[in-house]
C-alpha cells in the first residue's frame, strides 16, 4: 500500500509569512495532506530537521535556517534535480547562503512574493493559476508592508489584524477566503487599532534614549504588546539616521524585565550572545529579533548601558584593520 505524502509548510508569523502560507495552502491543500507551522527563527531549524527525517515533503517560506548544521545537512542530502523548497528574501540570508539550488532567495521582494513569482514562472496547472490570481492582491499587500514601501494603505491595516487577532486567525481567514478586501468589521477594527498605535508611536518617539548611532532605547510603559516590531521597524528602516539596534523595555508581571531588540545584519543576536549568562540574564531569539530578560533589581539605565557596551564590543570585533598602503610597503621592505 502506497503511503500518502505529507507536505510540511513552515512559514513566518508576520503578514508576509501568513500570506505566503495561505498561498501555499491554496496551491497544495486541496489536492493532498498539508501540515502548516507558523513559527519564528527560534524553532525553524527544529521543524526543518523533523521534516527532513520524515517521508514527507518540505516547503519553507519567509524563513531560513539559523544553524549551519542544518544547512550542511540539507546540502548533503539534497537532490539537485529537484526544484527549490525554500523561498526567502532577507539580505543576511542572501549574503551567507546565496547560490543554494534548494533555495530561491531574492532581496527585492518579500518572502510571499518571491514564492508567488517562482510559482508564476514554473507552475502551469489550473489550480496553481487560480491560486496565484486569488492570492496576488494579499501577496502584494504583504510586500508593501514588509518592504516598508507605503504604496498600499491597506498593508498597515492587514498587519494590524495580525497583531490584534494573531497569525493563526489571519491565516484561517485567508485559507477560507483569500479575498484581500477587508470586511467592514475587519476594516473598522484595524483602523481603530492603527489610530491608537500612531498615538503610542508619537509618544514613544519623545521617550527614546538615543546613544549615538548605536542604540535607540524605549522605556517601559509607552508601547503595548504587538507594537514592538512595527515601531522598531520604523526606527530601523525609515529613520533618517537609524540606530544599529532598537530596544524596547517592558516590566513583566513577575517583576523582572524583558527587553526586545531589533536590528539588521544579525547584531541583536550577537548582543544577546554576549549578555546572556543563563543565570541572571536570560534571553532568546535570532539574529535580528531577540529578547533579553534582566532581573528585577536592574534599572533601565543599567540595561541600556549593558546593551551599548555589547554593541561596542561587536563594533570593535568587526572593525576592519586600519592598514594603509604605506604600512604594507614598509612591511614588505
Amino acid at each position: 500500500m502506497m503511503r500518502t505524502s505529507l507536505l510540511n509548510i513552515i512559514s513566518h508569523t508576520d503578514l508576509d509569512g501568513v500570506a505566503a502560507a495561505a498561498l501555499a495552502w491554496h496551491v497544495n491543500g486541496p489536492a493532498g495532506l498539508v501540515r502548516v507551522s507558523l513559527t519564528g527563527y527560534g524553532e525553524v531549524d527544529s521543524l526543518i530537521s523533523e521534516a527532513m527525517v520524515s517521508s514527507g515533503e518540505l516547503l519553507v517560506l519567509d524563513l531560513f535556517c539559523q544553524r549551519e548544521e542544518t544547512v550542511d545537512a540539507i546540502d548533503k542530502g539534497w537532490d539537485e534535480t529537484r526544484p527549490p523548497f525554500l523561498f526567502d528574501h532577507h539580505k543576511s540570508t542572501f549574503e551567507r547562503y546565496g547560490g543554494r539550488k534548494w533555495a530561491e532567495i531574492d532581496t527585492g521582494y518579500c518572502g510571499a512574493l518571491v514564492y508567488w513569482r517562482w510559482l508564476s514562472a514554473n507552475a502551469k496547472d489550473a489550480r496553481t493559476q487560480d491560486a496565484l490570481a486569488a492570492l496576488e492582491p494579499i501577496v502584494r499587500i504583504a510586500n508593501d508592508r514588509d518592504l516598508w514601501l507605503g504604496e498600499i494603505p491597506e498593508s498597515r491595516l492587514w498587519q494590524a489584524l495580525v497583531t490584534m487577532c494573531g497569525h493563526w486567525s489571519v491565516f484561517a481567514r485567508l485559507a477560507a477566503d483569500p479575498d484581500a478586501k477587508m470586511t467592514q468589521a475587519e476594516f473598522d477594527g484595524a483602523s481603530e487599532f492603527t489610530e491608537r498605535q500612531e498615538t503610542r508611536f508619537a509618544e514613544a518617539k519623545e521617550h527614546i534614549w538615543r546613544v549615538g548611532n548605536d542604540l535607540s532605547f524605549v522605556c517601559d510603559g509607552v508601547l503595548e504588546y504587538g507594537d514592538v516590531s512595527d515601531f522598531c521597524g520604523l526606527l530601523l528602516d525609515r529613520d533618517d539616521t537609524p540606530p544599529l539596534v532598537a530596544a524596547v523595555a517592558a516590566k513583566r508581571m513577575s517583576g523582572d524585565w524583558a527587553v526586545s531588540m531589533r536590528s539588521r545584519d544579525g547584531l541583536a543576536g550577537r548582543v544577546l550572545a554576549l549578555l546572556r549568562d543563563g543565570k541572571k540574564v536570560r534571553g532568546g531569539g535570532h539574529g535580528d529579533a531577540s529578547a533579553l530578560y534582566f532581573p528585577r533589581n536592574y534599572t533601565q539605565e543599567q540595561m541600556r548601558d549593558s546593551i551599548v557596551a555589547a554593541i561596542k564590543v561587536e563594533n570593535e570585533r568587526n572593525a576592519a584593520p586600519k592598514v594603509t598602503l604605506g604600512d604594507l610597503l614598509k612591511w614588505k621592505s
